[in-house]
């Protein structure tokens, strides 16, 4: 190896990596409220506003935690759920915390069934709190 090379795996090394967030929401007003949020906190974050593009940005990017909403156009929160828990080990361990207007026990318990780490119901948390249960999360990690 050479000793450029060498230089170049030690300054990756010791760079610490921001996590990365993907954050999958389709009203833009709230996409962008949170992705300034989570940018503030100092996390690198990549978009969806779509199931199906959260789970082409999941499958390629493999962010170190997901925040979906549920309704959401093409693919459901619980059908991207599914999926990527069916997936290879990278995929199906990355955390997943739901946060969705939908607050009926049926759906609390579908979401945690499916294997969401929490189930966060947008009405009844602040942002800071989000990125409170977001950072306790990637904690656990």
């Amino acid at each position: 190896m050479s000793e450029k090379e060498n230089k170049n795996i030690k300054t990756k090394i010791n760079k610490k990596v921001k996590p990365l967030i993907l954050l999958v929401e389709d009203d833009e007003f709230l996409l962008n409220m949170y992705k300034t949020k989570i940018v503030l906190e100092k996390y690198d974050v990549i978009v969806a506003n779509n199931g199906e593009k959260a789970y082409k940005q999941i499958v390629e990017k493999k962010p170190d935690l997901i925040l979906l909403d549920i309704v959401l156009p093409k693919m459901t929160g619980f059908e991207v759920l599914a999926k990527i828990k069916n997936e290879d080990d990278q995929i199906r361990n990355i955390p997943v915390i739901l946060l969705t207007n939908l607050g009926q026990r049926e759906d609390i318990k579908r979401g945690l069934e499916l294997g969401a780490k929490e189930y966060l119901i947008k009405a009844h948390f602040l942002p800071s709190e989000v990125m409170e249960k977001i950072k306790k999360v990637l904690d656990k990690k």
